[in-house]
């Protein structure tokens, strides 16, 4: 496992990284949260609108690992 794309996020933190990607409808951006995953490097904040790192779109193709104990 991988423990550098692990991160225990907040479901707040999670629909925020599903609303970044390209495909998805536009929703209102919560500035705390997106300070939030910038610092996690998940999200860059710099021109016009913000969007997923690498290291972010990576999180997003993992999981959540609370998803998997669901599905489990």
């Amino acid at each position: 496992m991988n423990t550098e794309l692990d991160h225990d996020l907040s479901n707040d933190q999670w629909d925020m990284l599903r609303a970044l990607r390209p495909a998805a409808p536009a929703v209102r951006m919560n500035g705390y949260i997106l300070q939030q995953l910038s610092a996690l490097e998940l999200v860059e904040l710099s021109g016009s609108a913000p969007r997923l790192t690498p290291k972010g779109r990576a999180v997003m193709l993992r999981g959540s690992p609370r998803l998997w104990d669901l599905a489990a």
